[in-house]
């Protein structure tokens, strides 16, 4: 007999040709729409497929009540989305209390960013080091890994007399991108843009920017939210590196200390 390719149809089905499912739709999950999973890729770290088919991501600090009544400072929670709105990770960062209120900014932490199906896709680690310039030795650095355990890169801060200036550095410590930011970070009403550059710093490659969110938000809460954009064939390595260079900048630079205020410089 012939192979007629006969499929048995559901009880109740009422006939007719039956479509294929369809293929990368975003997620919904508790009301949050997820960016469709990405099919795994040869040599990319599990969790970063994710950042093969993004130019851009958003990432947008949740506001803590508790924080803003009290003055207590939380663990920071922040959603990494991608420009349709569609979260691509969740972060969240893991530091003691003690920690958190006793170094405010300037604390020592671990990040976890995950993924939608609560896998950790990247740990960003920063530890204990100067928040002043004056010391050239005592840098602040931020490694990232992806996955947790394998170190993909780091985030160096060079000292420069007037500018906010970092390197992003491969898993080895080569040298592969500048950024480089502006002389007063503390601004009104407009964005803060730090240049992400080649090496020679002659050709601007991206940019991460800290986004104006308004005089309520900006004055009585430390919830910020900022861009990154960098190019599409950027080795996902250096995508997960520069998030990781995001948050340091923010914790540096825009995150409030006890007196509600924040760094205007290298210096201050």
């Amino acid at each position: 007999a012939g192979n007629y390719a006969f499929q048995a149809q559901p009880i109740g089905f009422p006939g007719g040709p039956v479509a294929p499912p369809i293929q990368n739709q975003p997620i919904m999950q508790d009301g949050t729409i997820w960016m469709p999973i990405p099919p795994s890729m040869p040599n990319c770290p599990p969790g970063l497929e994710y950042l093969t088919q993004i130019d851009q991501i958003l990432i947008h600090q949740e506001i803590e009540l508790l924080e803003i009544i009290t003055g207590f400072e939380t663990n920071n929670k922040y959603e990494l989305k991608n420009s349709l709105g569609q979260r691509v990770y969740f972060a969240a960062e893991d530091t003691d209390c003690l920690t958190r209120n006793c170094c405010g900014p300037s604390r020592p932490f671990t990040m976890r960013i995950l993924d939608n199906l609560g896998r950790e896709v990247i740990i960003l680690e920063r530890p204990l080091r100067c928040s002043s310039c004056c010391c050239p030795c005592c840098l602040q650095e931020m490694e990232v890994q992806a996955p947790p355990g394998t170190t993909v890169g780091y985030v160096v801060q060079n000292w420069h007399a007037c500018l906010p200036k970092f390197t992003i550095q491969d898993d080895k410590r080569m040298d592969v991108l500048k950024i480089t930011g502006p002389c007063v970070v503390c601004s009104c009403c407009e964005d803060v843009n730090f240049e992400v550059k080649s090496l020679d710093e002659t050709c601007t490659v991206g940019r991460i920017s800290k986004h104006w969110t308004g005089f309520v938000k900006e004055a009585f809460t430390d919830a910020d939210n900022f861009g990154i954009t960098f190019p599409m064939d950027l080795d996902v390595k250096m995508k997960a590196v520069m998030i990781g260079a995001c948050f340091l900048i923010d914790f540096m630079f825009f995150e409030h200390a006890g007196d509600r205020k924040q760094r205007a410089g290298v210096w201050s």
